[in-house]
């Protein structure tokens, strides 16, 4: 079991393209229809482009979206500007540098630096759920992050899906089902990518082909 305890996180996000949820019931969305999508081949689709010599990089690279993590017990999340109720999320990832002492996912519901739900995994092959609320960070359910072979460790590509529908958090790897919690601190907000580094100075991971869907 891995302890997650990162007391530092910077939030970068988009403001300019908020919008109203998308699954709010305003308009009929077959389930399982794509609502948003990005292959980031495409360097001005409107997610950050920041370099910061402190905390890192958050920028388009080659066809990928690169969350470079700079310092230990650091997290970097960040998400297209959006915001949504209930979501299918998926996305490729993978990491490229650093120790296996790092976590990168997926995130829901970001409301602010300080409130959001996470879905991660490392690269030594450890996932868990867990959410931050008014700053403060736990692991849903578990004392900490939990083991699992489903997960390709090193610097091998995973494959991320995570719903977030109405009070109940799934968290799914290379197609398999990990784990599933219920929590209903928040219920709405952006979505996006997410990356950390545990006791490294560096942690690198390339994200590909994140898509949300109508769950």
């Amino acid at each position: 079991m891995r302890l997650l305890i990162l007391p530092i996180l910077f939030f970068f996000s988009l403001s300019a393209c908020q919008l109203s949820s998308l699954t709010s019931g305003l308009f009929e969305i077959d389930s399982g229809a794509v609502i948003y999508q990005d292959d980031f081949s495409n360097p001005s689709s409107g997610w950050v482009n920041l370099v910061d010599e402190r905390y890192g990089t958050l920028d388009y690279f080659d066809g990928y979206y690169r969350v470079d993590v700079q310092g230990d017990h650091q997290m970097l999340w960040t998400g297209p500007g959006m915001n949504f109720n209930d979501v299918r999320m998926e996305t490729d990832t993978i990491k490229v540098i650093g120790s296996p002492d790092d976590i990168f996912g997926l995130i829901c519901r970001g409301i602010d630096q300080n409130n959001f739900y996470f879905f991660i995994i490392s690269s030594d092959g450890y996932y868990g759920i867990g959410k931050m609320i008014n700053g403060v960070q736990s692991i849903i359910d578990n004392p900490g992050m939990l083991p699992s072979e489903t997960i390709a460790q090193g610097k091998a590509k995973n494959h991320l899906r995570a719903d977030c529908i109405a009070d109940r958090l799934e968290f799914y790897v290379n197609g398999q089902y990990l784990f599933g919690v219920t929590d209903s601190d928040l219920s709405s907000g952006d979505v996006g990518v997410i990356a950390g580094n545990l006791d490294s100075d560096q942690t690198v991971v390339l994200f590909d082909n994140f898509s949300v869907l109508n769950p």
